[in-house]
C-alpha cells in the first residue's frame, strides 16, 4: 500500500458515516462492490482542508457488478441495500449495477458509454482523476483502494479533466459544485483546440 493509500485508508476510518456505509454494505455480500465518487474524494478534501468529517457529502455512491442487467435484478438490490440502513443513510446510499450503466448513460448524460467488465473499470471514465477513487472494506477489515489515475490529484486538491475521454458535458457544473464547497481547489481547465 502506498503512502497516499495509507493516508486515504486512515481518512476513511476516521469518517463515521463512510465507515458505517462500508461496514453495512460489506455484510450484504454484493459482487465486486465499491463505494466511490463524492463520499470518498470529499472525505479527503475535508481532511486536507480541516473541515469536519461528512462536510459537503450529499450521498454515498455504491457500485456493484451483476451480469444480470435486468432492471428487476438491480431494483431488488437497491431495495435490499435500502432495507439495511436506517434514515438518513437509507436515502443517501445510491446503488447502481455497473453492468447496466451502458444501457442508460447516453440517454441521461448525452454521451456514449461502452459496457464495463467490472466495477473498478468505471472509475477510469469519471469526469476527473480526483473523482476516480473507490474504496471497499474487505473481510479482513483492510480498506482496499481503486484509483486508476492515482491519488495525487485528490490529495493536492486538483481538478483536471479526465485525459482518457472527451471533456464531460457536466464538467462546468461539477467544477462549480465542488468549488462552492471547497474553494481551495485548483482547477486545471481543459485545453481548447
Amino acid at each position: 500500500m502506498s503512502d497516499l493509500e495509507s493516508r486515504l485508508a486512515a481518512i476513511v476510518r476516521a469518517d463515521p458515516g463512510l465507515m458505517h456505509v462500508l461496514t453495512t454494505v460489506r455484510g450484504l455480500g454484493l459482487n465486486d462492490w465499491r463505494v466511490f465518487s463524492g463520499a470518498v474524494y470529499q472525505s479527503v478534501w475535508n481532511a486536507v482542508t480541516g473541515r469536519p468529517a461528512g462536510y459537503g457529502i450529499r450521498d454515498y455512491d455504491l457500485g456493484y457488478f451483476d451480469p444480470d442487467t435486468s432492471w428487476d435484478a438491480e431494483d431488488a438490490v437497491i431495495k435490499r441495500v435500502a432495507a439495511a440502513f436506517q434514515p438518513p443513510f437509507r436515502d443517501m446510499v445510491e446503488v447502481r449495477n455497473q453492468a447496466r450503466v451502458h444501457l442508460w448513460f447516453e440517454g441521461k448524460f448525452g454521451e456514449p458509454y461502452e459496457a464495463l467488465a467490472g466495477t473498478d473499470e468505471a472509475l477510469a471514465r469519471f469526469v476527473a482523476p480526483a473523482f476516480a477513487v473507490g474504496v471497499r472494506l474487505e473481510d479482513d477489515d483492510a480498506i482496499s483502494v481503486a484509483a486508476p489515475f492515482g491519488l495525487e490529484d485528490v490529495f493536492s486538491l486538483t481538478l483536471r479533466p479526465n485525459p482518457n475521454r472527451p471533456l464531460a458535458k457536466g464538467w462546468t457544473r461539477a467544477v462549480g459544485n465542488a468549488t462552492a464547497r471547497w474553494p481551495e481547489l485548483s482547477i486545471m481547465q481543459p485545453e481548447t483546440a
